[in-house]
């Protein structure tokens, strides 16, 4: 009976359009004060409780990194360097498109950030080389999911929050996923430039090359004193994204100098902006597990799962399509806090590493940033490249598809996400 109250408040406020974080936080309230003999002071220490928790301090900080990365044109020097790598190749700009993704998902931990930086750029280019627009805004859109995948991410942070789970062991397993579905993306766009004749940029010198690697450097570094302070056990990965943050500032403002002190108020009201929104979704989607936990939800779906006789294999499969329904209507974040409390369980017990399930429901969290009617990618490309929101839809299911193969990939070969934090003897 609670349960299906639980869910049927969610729903019906999310049908009438209350907002998401607001949905979670009144379902879990109002379950609370009718089923659960839990003190509605309780809901008070739960939201306190949330807003302290160290690892999701490194959130706010991964965005602020991300937004003086965005505004100080790391983005632009992280393409210029992407086309002198590959843009000779057919098809080279859109390739570079997608390297440039790669580079810049791991700087900003955040999909949108990197559709917004490299589309702005990159679609534009294309375009003016001859490329039709919507085959680069739909590159974009999909290459910029990757923003999630390739650490550091936030979408991560959050799924080791609600699991207590190693943020490093998480980082590492998307490491090798991610370089795969750029290969991926990048060996489709050479097949279809072939058949198409797509234009290709003339090779760039080494000169040339040594002069847009120099001119990258700074950004490049990033990625190094990120993952190489977390692994290196220098600090951890909240630190990380503490010193990811300054570091950023200052590049933008004394190194390359394309952002003035003037402009530093902006770009922190920004990047708070954002934080207060996600921090605020958490608060509230924390609180909805909690109410999830009290009242045993997760152990007796759990138990009845078993009961059920379900094999991994047909567990997983059942998750994917949960996953990929929700994705399409919510924000990665919600639904990982509300449905990584319940799916871990039933995980642990089937034999399937938490890190394993942690990738797969972010690979999924990157299908859904692509899937109308909430896809939060496909508004940022249509704001990007000013083409309406279903000409963008068009242009990216194609890709998609591709996403959905690589997620089967992801789900029923554990390998390709563990073998790398295995392989460093993480444990």
């Amino acid at each position: 009976m609670t349960i299906l109250f639980l869910f049927l408040a969610l729903f019906v406020l999310m049908f009438i359009g209350v907002p998401i974080a607001v949905s979670l936080g009144l379902a879990g309230s109002v379950t609370i004060m009718l089923f659960s003999p839990d003190s509605v002071r309780s809901l008070a220490i739960k939201l306190f409780e949330t807003s302290e928790h160290y690892t999701l301090l490194a959130i706010p900080f991964f965005l602020l990194a991300g937004a003086f990365m965005t505004t100080g044109g790391v983005a632009r020097r992280l393409i210029d360097f992407a086309n002198a790598c590959v843009g000779h190749i057919r098809g080279g700009l859109a390739i570079g498109a997608v390297l440039a993704c790669m580079l810049f998902a791991a700087l900003s931990g955040s999909s949108p950030a990197t559709v917004a930086a490299v589309g702005s750029i990159a679609i534009a280019g294309m375009v003016r080389s001859g490329y039709p627009q919507a085959f680069g805004a739909g590159i974009v859109c999909n290459a910029g999911t990757l923003g999630i995948l390739i650490p550091p991410s936030v979408v991560m942070v959050v799924y080791a929050a609600a699991t207590e789970t190693s943020v490093g062991k998480l980082f590492m397993a998307g490491v090798v996923p991610g370089i795969l579905l750029g290969v991926v993306l990048m060996t489709a766009i050479y097949i279809i430039a072939v058949k198409k004749n797509l234009p290709a940029l003339p090779r760039a010198s080494f000169r040339e090359w040594l002069s847009a690697a120099r001119k990258a450097i700074w950004g490049l570094l990033l990625m190094v004193i990120i993952l190489g302070g977390i692994y290196s056990g220098m600090f951890t990965p909240t630190e990380a994204a503490a010193v990811a943050a300054v570091y950023s500032g200052c590049i933008a403002l004394f190194v390359y100098k394309d952002m003035s002190f003037r402009e530093c108020p902006k770009v922190i009201l920004e990047s708070g902006k954002l934080s207060i929104m996600l921090m605020f979704i958490i608060a509230n989607a924390m609180l909805f597990a909690h109410v999830l936990t009290t009242e045993q939800i997760p152990q007796t779906i759990t138990a009845w799962v078993i009961e059920m006789g379900l094999s991994p294999w047909m567990f997983l499969l059942v998750v994917n399509i949960v996953l990929l329904i929700a994705g399409a209507f919510m924000e990665p974040s919600a639904i990982i806090l509300i449905l990584a409390p319940i799916l871990f369980p039933i995980a642990v017990q089937l034999g399937i590493d938490p890190i394993h399930l942690g990738i797969i429901m972010v690979v999924n969290m990157e299908i859904g940033l692509i899937t109308p009617p909430v896809g939060l990618n496909l508004f940022v490309t249509s704001a990007v490249t000013g083409m309406p929101v279903s000409a963008v839809i068009r242009a990216a299911m194609p890709w998609l598809m591709m996403l959905i193969g690589f997620l089967v990939i992801i789900t029923y070969i554990p390998a390709v996400s563990l073998a790398l934090p295995n392989w460093l003897g993480m444990s």
